[in-house]
């Protein structure tokens, strides 16, 4: 599937093939420490002017404080205490998007470890159906995703762990993707979707659990990816590469 990408380049819908101007949802992914990919993103923002910005990053109570004449943001959203990267490279990102409503997609901590005791579908709510979450993956699929979560975690993860972190997944893909659609249905759109690459895919993240909610909504997916380290996993519509970030062993600390 590494290359799936240019495959859904050719079957996209024409409103996608001109970098998602026409596009009502685009999903713009990322991975969240690479300053370039967050430039990117505001480049993006700046020429398609959403109505609406849904950020995996920020809860529904932070987007809401995300106003025009907000200042010194970083500190009213408390990003220190959050655990993302530096807000300095999410600041363009916000620049861009000054004049857009935001909508927060973030899972509580409280809500993404229910799923330990709870069905998933419970958990998210009433909406479980629309956004997919009432049906069990293919046993192929929950095995591919399995194998990323071990391979992310750096091998570290027990076995019986693996299930759990796959709900948390698709919980965050549904939210996502529900905040994208109350986002289209309150502002009319266009609507960008900041998030990382993961959770951007076409084939099984936020894009999927969408179409599933609103098939006729016009989606578009950017990946992004970073020289010498090969695409990201999944199927988007289009591709950028940046220069890396030197984060040493990332699995030093599962030592």
């Amino acid at each position: 599937m590494r290359y799936a990408w240019i495959l859904a380049l050719f079957l996209a819908p024409a409103a996608h093939a001109d970098g998602g101007f026409g596009a009502d949802v685009l999903f713009l992914g990322e991975v969240h420490d690479n300053p370039a990919h967050h430039l990117k993103q505001a480049e993006i923002i700046t020429q398609v002017v959403p109505k609406a910005v849904v950020w995996e990053m920020l809860t529904p109570d932070q987007a809401a404080r995300v106003t025009p004449d907000a200042q010194d943001l970083g500190d009213l959203l408390q990003w220190e205490e959050s655990g993302w990267p530096d807000f300095a490279i999410y600041a363009p990102v916000f620049d861009a998007a000054n004049e857009a409503t935001h909508y927060g997609a973030a899972i509580p901590r409280d809500q993404a470890r229910a799923v330990m005791q709870t069905p998933i579908a419970e958990v998210f709510g009433a909406d479980a159906a629309q956004f997919g979450l009432d049906q069990a993956l293919s046993e192929d699929q929950q095995t591919a995703r399995e194998a990323m979560q071990m391979a992310a975690h750096c091998d570290a993860l027990p076995a019986e762990m693996l299930p759990m972190m796959v709900d948390i997944q698709r919980l965050r893909d549904a939210e996502l993707a529900r905040q994208a659609l109350k986002a289209h249905t309150d502002t009319g759109g266009p609507v960008v979707v900041i998030t990382g690459n993961g959770h951007a895919r076409m084939d099984w993240g936020a894009p999927a659990a969408l179409t599933l909610a609103a098939p006729d909504l016009h989606i578009y997916a950017l990946g992004q990816g970073e020289a010498g380290r090969g695409a990201p996993d999944g199927v988007f519509n289009a591709l950028k590469e940046a220069a890396p970030v030197d984060r040493g062993d990332p699995c030093e600390a599962f030592k």
